[in-house]
C-alpha cells in the first residue's frame, strides 16, 4: 500500500509552479511598432489627395476656323521708354509710381534747378545789357547824322573845312559798323538766354507718350544722368513707361511649318493665367530671319482685344487658323492636349475630375493636330480633363486642382 502511493506521489502534477515561459526575442517589439508606422504612413498617403492640372476639353465640332499650327510666344510691347532727363542733375520730386497712367508731356520729375536757373539769370542779364548797348549807339549814330548833315551844309557855303566834314562822316560810318555789330550781340544774348530757358525747362522730365508705368527707377536726392556715370551711384532713368496700345505677340516657330503661317492669317491666342480665355487676332508679319541654335522663325501677331489683364512678358499659347473646308462634313468631338491621354493594354482613357476625384473614362480617338488629339466620345465639352496624369492617380483617386 506504501509503495502504491509512492508511486501516485510520483505521478501526481505540481500546480503551484506554473508553466516554464518561453523567452521573447527582442527585436519583435521595434519590428511590430515599425510596421505598424508604415502602415500608418501608407494609409495617410493613400488618404491625401494628389495634386493635378486640369485642361477644359474644347469642341471641335462647327464650322469655323480649324487649327493648322500651335506655338508657344510672349506678350511684348512695340512702344516702350525709360523715360531719364537730358542733362545730369539731382532728383529734386518724383511724381509717378507703378501702375500708374501718364499723358503725353505729363510732368514725371522735376531736378534741382539752381544751377540751370543762375545761368537763366545771368543770360537774361547779358541779355539786357547788348540791348542796352544797342539803344546807346543808336542815339550816338543819329546825332553822328545830324552833324554830319549840319556840316556838309555849313562845308557848301564855305565855312568849316572839308577835314572837318571827313571826319563827320567817319564817325557816322563808324557808329553804323558798331550798329550792326551790337544788332548781332543782341541777337546771340538772345539766343544764349534762350539755350539757359531750355536748360531750366530740361530740369522737368515730361512723358514722350501716353502709357502706364512698370517701373519707378530714381527717388528725390539721387542723380541722374542721361549716360552711365559715377559707376553705381547714378541713375539714368527715372522710370519706364509703356504705350499698352502697341502690345503685340512674338511667336517661334518651327522653321519646319512655317510655311502654314501667312500674314493676314487669324490666330487665338490663349494667355497662360487665364486657359479658359480665347483671345482673338491676326499675324502681323513673318520677320525674315530663322534662329540657327533653335531652327525657329519669328512671327508677329496682334490680338484684337485691349483688355487690362494683358499686360508685357506674359507667356501665351497661339493657334494659327485655318478657314475649314465648308463642303467638308464638321468634326464630331472635343480637342485635348495629347499628354493629357493615357494609352495603356486597357485602352485609351483620361481622368476626369468629378467631385474632387479622378475617374478614368475610356475614350476613342481621332486626328492629330499638333500638340492636340481628337477625342470623338467620352469626353463632352468643357469637362474638366488632368493633364498629364501622374504616376499615382488611380480612379477613384481624391485630387485637388492646382491653380495654372
Amino acid at each position: 500500500m506504501d509503495r502504491a502511493d509512492e508511486m501516485l506521489q510520483q505521478l501526481r502534477i505540481d500546480r503551484s509552479r506554473g508553466p516554464a515561459r518561453k523567452r521573447r526575442p527582442r527585436w519583435v517589439v521595434p519590428l511590430a511598432v515599425v510596421v505598424l508606422l508604415v502602415l500608418v504612413v501608407v494609409a495617410m498617403a493613400a488618404l491625401r489627395p494628389v495634386q493635378v492640372t486640369v485642361v477644359g476639353a474644347r469642341a471641335a465640332a462647327g464650322g469655323g476656323p480649324a487649327s493648322v499650327l500651335d506655338a508657344s510666344g510672349f506678350i511684348y510691347a512695340r512702344r516702350q521708354a525709360t523715360v531719364s532727363s537730358k542733362i545730369t542733375g539731382r532728383v529734386e520730386e518724383v511724381l509717378i509710381e507703378e501702375g500708374m497712367r501718364v499723358s503725353q508731356g505729363q510732368v514725371m520729375a522735376r531736378l534741382d534747378p539752381v544751377d540751370a536757373q543762375a545761368q537763366d539769370t545771368l543770360a537774361r542779364a547779358q541779355a539786357e545789357a547788348a540791348r542796352t548797348q544797342l539803344g546807346e549807339i543808336q542815339a550816338n549814330l543819329a546825332l553822328a547824322e545830324r552833324t554830319l548833315e549840319r556840316d556838309e551844309q555849313l562845308g557848301e557855303r564855305q565855312l568849316i573845312s572839308r577835314a572837318q566834314i571827313d571826319q563827320s562822316r567817319a564817325q557816322r560810318d563808324a557808329l553804323r559798323a558798331r550798329l550792326s555789330n551790337a544788332r548781332q550781340q543782341v541777337a546771340v544774348a538772345e539766343d544764349q538766354r534762350a539755350v539757359a530757358a531750355l536748360g531750366v525747362d530740361n530740369t522737368v522730365i515730361r512723358a514722350p507718350f501716353d502709357g502706364v508705368v512698370i517701373e519707378k527707377a530714381a527717388q528725390p536726392g539721387e542723380m541722374i544722368s542721361p549716360v552711365s556715370a559715377g559707376g553705381g551711384f547714378t541713375r539714368t532713368g527715372i522710370g519706364t513707361i509703356v504705350d499698352m496700345t502697341s502690345l503685340e505677340v512674338e511667336v517661334d516657330v518651327n522653321e519646319a511649318y512655317i510655311g502654314r503661317v501667312q500674314a493676314g492669317m487669324p490666330v487665338d491666342g490663349v494667355l497662360n493665367a487665364y486657359p479658359d480665355w480665347r483671345i482673338p487676332g491676326e499675324v502681323i508679319a513673318i520677320i525674315p530671319a530663322a534662329d540657327r541654335s533653335r531652327a525657329t522663325v519669328r512671327v508677329r501677331v496682334k490680338l484684337h482685344s485691349d483688355d487690362p489683364r494683358i499686360v508685357p512678358d506674359m507667356g501665351l499659347r497661339v493657334s494659327f487658323l485655318e478657314e475649314a473646308d465648308p463642303d467638308a462634313e464638321p468634326l464630331q468631338g472635343v480637342w485635348l492636349p495629347a499628354r493629357a491621354i493615357v494609352e495603356d493594354e486597357a485602352g485609351p482613357a483620361v481622368f476626369v475630375v468629378r467631385d474632387s476625384r479622378a475617374v478614368r473614362t475610356p475614350v476613342e480617338l481621332g486626328e492629330t493636330r499638333d500638340a492636340d488629339r481628337l477625342v470623338t466620345s467620352g469626353v463632352g465639352e468643357g469637362q474638366q480633363v488632368v493633364l498629364g496624369p501622374p504616376e499615382g492617380l488611380r480612379d477613384g483617386s481624391r485630387v485637388t486642382v492646382a491653380a495654372r
